[in-house]
């Protein structure tokens, strides 16, 4: 697959992989640890929309694949801007911590991949399949008696915030 550029204020998944590896691997299985996300976008009137939402991580990026023509899909096409919560899991502990990412979402219409990510994935066809092109992305979690809050943008180091 033909490696995928960033605008200067975005940075695709393997970006922000190869910048902080450690970070991003604990973020990466932070979502692997449940299913089911909650993605929000913007409706045409700028509201928020929250749903539901897979994340896959392949080819070095982080995709997001929806059935075809759902409002989240459309809202997206419209306006790229995203946030995308992990589950918390089935209880208040969140030992893993809170994660979540935001930027733009790029559709993936190149045949190849799209025939790629169906091979690998085994998807419901048809669907949409965008790719994450990273502005933000933070954790959450606990460290004794300290909240701390590690967060990460393009071309700028990992910063961690500890609070009492």
């Amino acid at each position: 697959m033909a490696p995928m550029t960033s605008s200067p204020s975005t940075a695709s998944w393997g970006a922000f992989a190869a910048a902080e590896p450690a970070f991003a691997d604990t973020v990466r299985r932070r979502f692997q640890l449940h299913k089911h996300h909650v993605l929000a976008t913007l409706r045409a009137d700028g509201s928020p929309r929250v749903t539901g939402l897979e994340a896959d991580f392949r080819f070095g990026e982080l995709l997001l694949g929806m059935m075809p023509d759902s409002r989240k899909a459309l809202d997206l096409r419209r306006d790229p801007r995203f946030a995308l919560h992990a589950n918390p899991g089935p209880d208040a502990e969140m030992n893993d911590g809170d994660v979540r990412v935001s930027g733009r979402a790029v559709e993936i219409t190149d045949p190849a991949v799209i025939a790629r990510f169906i091979e690998e994935a085994t998807p419901p066809e048809p669907f949409h399949l965008f790719r994450a092109e990273l502005t933000e992305v933070v954790r959450v979690g606990l460290d004794g008696d300290f909240l701390v809050v590690e967060s990460w943008r393009p071309g700028q180091p990992l910063r961690t915030a500890r609070r009492k």
